[in-house]
């Protein structure tokens, strides 16, 4: 079969695909949540819906779940339109938030559940969910209730329950949300583990970037109903398409310019350049915190060739955070924040200390003011 490239609205794939959202809308009465939605999955794919609440990625699941119906367009799976077929019909597993165990069934019953309900006979049941529970390593655990399992054992469970069922399409809404955060590691890699080891198009809805830059494929990223960006995680991070990816994903300083004539950024009374050219002449700058070095010792703000950039500033405030150390510095009356990681031997500073912030030309974002 040919590969074919789909672009709709700056959405772009390469290979077949698979599961396609084509101008999807959903209204509820006059508030339009969805609007003209278009994606295209590859088949074997981990994609991540990304964004904060009320952004639509939770109702888009639902209508590619067959949840909730469309009040526009269509959604196929391999060519086949679905967006008439009711949830069961679709072949899709689902794994809730919340698990949605059944708490009167033991661990075993709940996996066996829809297979029961596709009438199969109790000997295929009973091997299908001995596979499914050792696929998440709960085999031991078969004969116990929802209630005497932890919360990361819960989710595991849903987990074998959606897919021992073997569909061709596996929905996650925010199912990493309930656990704490070492729990929320090891089923991130699980998850990824079991994907991958099954090759089976997946969608991830969360509102945590770790989750998704750290486990999927590529990243939709989505703001008021509206996709913001897709692309991989490195795309998404390093090439952010406009001002909210590039604060959503990742952390941020954000800070005020105006355009000169020559083309470079005037920020207080500093000049800065930027690889991407400020197409307007009030300008937001965008520099990740990590990638802006200190130097206490500089005389001057002089640029060192045309790679980096280099600014005057005074310390206000220290902030510990375990594993980074953040110095908020003032630039000319605009706050940057840089990080560093901890040392054991971190050399103490004070409030009104001076500094020379510089970073690359190439790690300095620019955005139209009013984007």
């Amino acid at each position: 079969m040919m590969h074919q490239t789909i672009k709709r609205d700056g959405v772009e794939t390469i290979g077949d695909p698979y599961l396609c959202l084509e101008g999807m809308n959903k209204k509820y009465g006059l508030v339009e949540v969805i609007s003209n939605l278009n994606l295209a999955v590859r088949k074997g794919e981990l994609i991540a819906l990304l964004g904060p609440s009320g952004c639509g990625k939770t109702t888009t699941l639902r209508m590619i779940a067959g949840l909730i119906a469309p009040t526009a367009g269509r959604i196929t799976v391999g060519g086949r339109d679905v967006t008439q077929i009711a949830p069961h019909g679709r072949d899709m597993g689902l794994v809730f938030q919340s698990y949605a165990l059944f708490p009167h069934m033991t661990v075993a019953k709940n996996v066996a559940f829809g297979l029961e309900m596709r009438g199969l006979s109790r000997a295929d049941i009973a091997n299908k969910v001995a596979k499914a529970l050792g696929m998440v390593q709960l085999e031991h655990l078969a004969e116990r209730k929802p209630r005497e399992l932890s919360g990361g054992q819960q989710q595991r469970v849903a987990l074998a329950r959606a897919l021992v069922i073997e569909p061709s399409i596996l929905l996650l809404d925010e199912p990493l949300s309930n656990l704490d955060a070492k729990l929320r590691d090891e089923m991130r890699t699980q998850i990824r583990d079991i994907q991958q080891q099954l090759g089976i198009t997946t969608v991830f809805v969360t509102h945590d970037q770790v989750e998704a830059l750290s486990m999927c494929d590529r990243i939709v990223v989505m703001k008021g109903g509206l996709i913001e960006q897709v692309g991989t995680p490195h795309e998404i991070y390093e090439r952010p398409a406009t001002p909210f990816v590039a604060s959503f994903v990742g952390r941020t300083n954000r800070v005020k310019g105006k355009r000169t004539a020559d083309g470079c950024i005037r920020i207080g009374s500093s000049m800065i350049r930027s690889a991407r050219p400020a197409v307007q002449d009030d300008v937001m700058v965008m520099v990740r915190p990590h990638r802006i070095h200190i130097d206490w010792n500089a005389a001057s703000t002089e640029q060192q060739g045309e790679t980096a950039n280099r600014m005057a500033a005074v310390l206000s405030r220290i902030t510990f955070v375990g594993d980074v150390i953040q110095y908020h510095f003032d630039v000319g009356g605009s706050e940057f924040i840089v990080e560093e990681s901890t040392k054991k031997s971190q050399v103490s500073r004070d409030q009104g200390d001076k500094a020379v912030l510089s970073w690359s030309v190439e790690d300095t974002l620019v955005f139209g003011a009013d984007q």
